[in-house]
C-alpha cells in the first residue's frame, strides 16, 4: 500500500523542474548557460527541468543564488521526493550523508551505491526479489544518482571506500556492465577526495569478518556508524560501538591494497574482460 503522506515524487520533481524553468527564463538563460554559471552538465539541467533527475542540496543552493528565486526554488524543494526510492532504512543515514565532511565504506556484498553505474544498479536491482516495478525501478536508480552528487559536492566530503576483490569478480550483470563499472571505478579513484582500496580474494588476516558497515563524521565532528542487513538498517550511535568500528575500519585500511596498487588491480581486471 503506497503511504499517502508521502510526497509524490515524479510530481514533486516537475514542481521543481518547471519552477526553475521559469526563473532561468526570467533571467534570459539558456539551458547551457545556466549549466555553465552553476558548475553542472547541460544534460544534469535538463534532466532537473524535465523532472527526470532530483536536485542535489548544492544544486538547489546553487540555482537559487544564480537565479535570485526569492527563496522558492528553496522551498519547493523541501517537497522534492527524494527519500522516494530509498529504503525506509537508510533514509536517516542518507540525509546525514548530504552534509557528512568524511564517510567511510566497507562492503562485501556490492559495489557501494555512491560508485555504480546506472547498468550495474539495475542489474543488482533487478536480482533480487521481488522484482520493482517500472516506477520503482526508475525511482531507486534517480535517488542513487542524486546521492552520487555527493561524490562532487562543495564543500567537499573525504571519501575512503573499502571494496571485497569478490565483489567485482563476481560480473553483476554481464561482462560489458562489469567493464564500464572498473573503467567508472577507476576514474571515481582519480578525483582527489575519494581513496579506493581493495580487499584481495586472499587475505588470511581480515578483521571485516562481521560484515559490511559505513562511518560518517558530522560537521561537528561526530562519528557515527551505519550497519546494514535483510529489509534491515542500523544507526549506530554510542561512543563505545562506534569506536569498535572505527577500529575495524582502521585496520581494514592496512588489510586492503593500497589505493595504487587497487588501481592497478581494477585496471588488469577490465584489461582481462
Amino acid at each position: 500500500m503506497v503511504n499517502s503522506t508521502e510526497p509524490d515524487a515524479a510530481g514533486s520533481l516537475r514542481a521543481f523542474g518547471a519552477a526553475l524553468k521559469v526563473f532561468r527564463e526570467r533571467a534570459l538563460l539558456t539551458q547551457e548557460q545556466l549549466a555553465e554559471r552553476l558548475d553542472y552538465s547541460h544534460a544534469s539541467v535538463a534532466s532537473v527541468e524535465q523532472g527526470r533527475r532530483m536536485p542535489s542540496a548544492h544544486f538547489v543552493e546553487r540555482a537559487e543564488e544564480t537565479l535570485e528565486s526569492f527563496g522558492v526554488l528553496r522551498a519547493v524543494a523541501r517537497h522534492v521526493g527524494r527519500q522516494r526510492g530509498l529504503a525506509a532504512w537508510f533514509r536517516q543515514w542518507a540525509q546525514l550523508e548530504e552534509t557528512a565532511v568524511g564517510l567511510c565504506t566497507y562492503e562485501c556484498r556490492v559495489v557501494p551505491g555512491l560508485l555504480q553505474t546506472e547498468a550495474y544498479t539495475r542489474a543488482v536491482m533487478l536480482n533480487v526479489p521481488p522484482p520493482p516495478t517500472g516506477e520503482q525501478l526508475e525511482q531507486r536508480i534517480a535517488a542513487r544518482r542524486a546521492r552520487q552528487e555527493l561524490l562532487r559536492r562543495e564543500p567537499p566530503i573525504a571519501l575512503s571506500f573499502i571494496v571485497e576483490e569478490s565483489v567485482l569478480l563476481r560480473h553483476t550483470g554481464t561482462e560489458e556492465v562489469t567493464r564500464e563499472l572498473l573503467g567508472h571505478l577507476l576514474a571515481c579513484a582519480e578525483l582527489w577526495n575519494v581513496e579506493l582500496q581493495i580487499m584481495p580474494l586472499r587475505q588470511p588476516y581480515h578483521a571485516g569478518t562481521d560484515g559490511a558497515m559505513q562511518l560518517l563524521e558530522t560537521p561537528e565532528h561526530q562519528w557515527l556508524g551505519y550497519s546494514e542487513g535483510q529489509q534491515t538498517g542500523q544507526l549506530v550511535s554510542g561512543a563505545a560501538d562506534v569506536s569498535l568500528m572505527q577500529m575495524r575500519y582502521a585496520r581494514m585500511r592496512s588489510q586492503a591494497l593500497s589505493p595504487a596498487d587497487s588501481a592497478e588491480v581494477l585496471t588488469r581486471m577490465r584489461g582481462a574482460l
